[in-house]
């Protein structure tokens, strides 16, 4: 799902730039006709969509008049239609430089910054605009809008939430909007705000699995188990298809204690993203659960080469492998458990019994000893579990970039 919301952001973020007025300058007296001349072909094939010659005519125009704002400020216009942002900002700089109160100029740097991951500076940016625009402007509400999105970008939730409630209420028919708005309330732990904009969302789209989702991360979140595993069910059949939905359902279902019926859904979450770890992983815990060991270890091998950071895929193999007389690779697996959940009674009440079955008292008493110093770890939310399912399908994504 964190995909699909990176992909709503770049899209309102377009939206949003689309709605600048494209750059219209004005210009000064030329110093001659030359340069009167370059600079009318210049926007003439601006105009004409002809961007690579309009460029040549605008640098022809700086080696004439290199203190020209215009050109420079027009250069970085091209650039940013080819979407070449980085490329845009030095041009838009030098430009701002030369003439500080150029119209839309500094908008246009904004949105490139924006564009090309500076947050930070272009947030500085239009909270500066937003300042000069009266507050129900359209252009205060874009910019509202863009401060919004910048604080989400930044992982900044709580203070993207304001800005995000303004841009819904300003676009009542903007279902990208309600889903950033959504994961903002669920990331800052606004639940009530999350179901809000759940009910908001399907009067737009009656069949949005993403905003299921949402909605039971919320519930699940505040302990309503049963209204979370039916939202999630709501998800599956709005859109089997969404990378993590039969995860979450599954996930559910196993804290439960419907292990065949989680087992199906992990399964479908596999066929849909096959290196998604979590799935491997509980999956495998499944087969464990129902007397499967042969079954559950290639799944823990895999999930361990993909992301070796899995506490939960650890401890399942050493047990397997203390199950099996193993206990030299059993007490690596438990012990990378142990280090991995620090927290979590098992790894460390398995190495109790372990070191105790094979004769090593002391170092068994030191492991009970551990246990009644940490309480049975809880599971986690589901929140929590798409949270890292996330995460490790990021790690898998780039891991394939980098071969």
């Amino acid at each position: 799902m964190q995909r699909r919301v990176k992909e709503h952001l770049r899209t309102e973020i377009g939206k949003v730039a689309l709605a600048v007025v494209a750059l219209t300058f004005p210009f000064a007296a030329a110093q001659d006709s030359l340069v009167h001349k370059q600079r009318e072909t210049a926007i003439a094939l601006e105009q004409a969509g002809k961007s690579a010659e309009a460029e040549t005519a605008w640098r022809s125009v700086l080696k004439v008049q290199p203190t020209s704002a215009e050109a420079y400020a027009h250069l970085g216009f091209l650039e940013a239609q080819r979407q070449r942002y980085a490329q845009a900002i030095p041009f838009y700089r030098k430009a701002l430089a030369l003439q500080p109160n150029m119209p839309r100029l500094r908008m246009n740097l904004g949105l490139a910054l924006l564009k090309t991951g500076a947050l930070k500076d272009a947030m500085r940016i239009f909270e500066a605009l937003l300042k000069q625009q009266p507050p129900s402007s359209p252009e205060a509400q874009r910019l509202k809008a863009l401060i919004g999105m910048s604080h989400y970008g930044l992982g900044e939730y709580i203070a993207a939430v304001p800005y995000l409630k303004q841009a819904t209420a300003n676009d009542p028919q903007n279902l990208p909007f309600r889903l950033l708005l959504a994961h903002s309330c669920l990331w800052s732990k606004q639940y009530q705000c999350v179901l809000d904009v759940y009910r908001e969302i399907l009067n737009l789209n009656a069949e949005s699995a993403e905003a299921d989702m949402l909605a039971g991360e919320a519930l699940d979140e505040i302990q309503d188990h049963a209204g979370a595993t039916q939202q999630f069910r709501a998800a599956v059949k709005a859109n089997p298809k969404e990378p993590n939905v039969h995860f979450g359902l599954g996930y559910l279902l196993w804290t439960q204690g419907q292990y065949e019926e989680a087992a199906r859904e992990f399964q479908a979450e596999l066929a849909n993203v096959p290196e998604n770890v979590q799935a491997l992983t509980y999956l495998a815990d499944t087969n464990i659960k129902v007397n499967h060991p042969d079954t559950a270890r290639p799944l823990l091998e895999k999930a361990i080469l993909i992301n070796p950071q899995m506490g939960l895929a650890h401890l399942d193999l050493g047990i397997i492998e203390a199950d099996a007389g193993n206990n030299e690779v059993a007490l690596r697996e438990l012990k990378l458990a142990a280090q991995l959940s620090p927290t979590d009674i098992n790894p460390h009440y398995r190495l109790a019994r372990l070191y105790q079955a094979m004769g090593r008292k002391q170092e068994a008493a030191v492991e009970f000893a551990r246990t009644k110093t940490l309480t049975k770890a809880a599971n986690d939310s589901v929140f929590n579990q798409l949270k890292n399912a996330r995460g490790a399908g990021q790690v898998a994504r780039e891991a394939d970039t980098n071969k």
